[in-house]
């Protein structure tokens, strides 16, 4: 009789375990909980991509809803999501903003120069289209990893005080923009200009 609860012991381990397997079975890796939700954009000082004397900080997010576009070249999800990205710049005056790291520049994958990511950038930007109002280089990736990027693309959906108030992982396609991106978005422009009326 005393054996009986060193069984049950591995058995309800067994069916935590089941339990966690199952639910990961049916859950969605790109609906993961951001940390970043509801906080300010982290502070950082970062030069333009094709502009390095022009310097952008978490200030230059301020004053207009921004979706903060996490990209690269090597990316190919980020080339497929493109031109969708510029269809909505251009036609419904979505305000795109890129977050450019380079994985050539870390020293694990090799060295490139700044000119050769930039004709790289200029070249893929023609070819698929420019959704960018400018692109902040991410030099060291430091920004992504305090915003907590695990890849490209990502999403950071910023209201006009700077803070976020989504995250999105993966690409952005007319599906996702209509489903759950578009209609925060809206919501986001709409407080923003109920916020400025407010303050005449």
């Amino acid at each position: 009789m005393k054996k009986a609860p060193l069984v049950i012991i591995p058995l309800l381990l067994f069916s935590l375990l089941v339990v966690f397997l199952f639910k990961g079975l049916f859950s969605d890796p790109r609906e993961l909980d951001s940390q970043a939700n509801g906080k300010p954009v982290p502070a950082f000082s970062l030069p333009d991509l094709m502009q390095p004397d022009i310097t952008y900080t978490a200030e230059s997010l301020k004053g207009r809803v921004t979706l903060l576009n996490v990209w690269g070249v090597w990316c190919v999800t980020c080339a497929v999501e493109m031109p969708y990205l510029t269809a909505l710049k251009e036609q419904q005056n979505v305000n795109i903003v890129g977050l450019y790291f380079d994985q050539d520049l870390d020293p694990d994958f090799g060295t490139k120069t700044l000119s050769r990511v930039q004709q790289e950038v200029t070249d893929m930007l023609a070819r698929y289209g420019n959704p960018y109002a400018f692109n902040i280089f991410d030099v060291y990736r430091d920004t992504s990893l305090d915003l907590g990027v695990t890849g490209a693309p990502e999403h950071f959906l910023i209201d006009a005080n700077g803070i976020i108030r989504m995250h999105h992982i993966g690409d952005i396609n007319e599906r996702v923009w209509t489903n759950k991106v578009g209609p925060m978005y809206k919501k986001l422009v709409e407080e923003s200009q109920a916020e400025k009326v407010a303050a005449i």
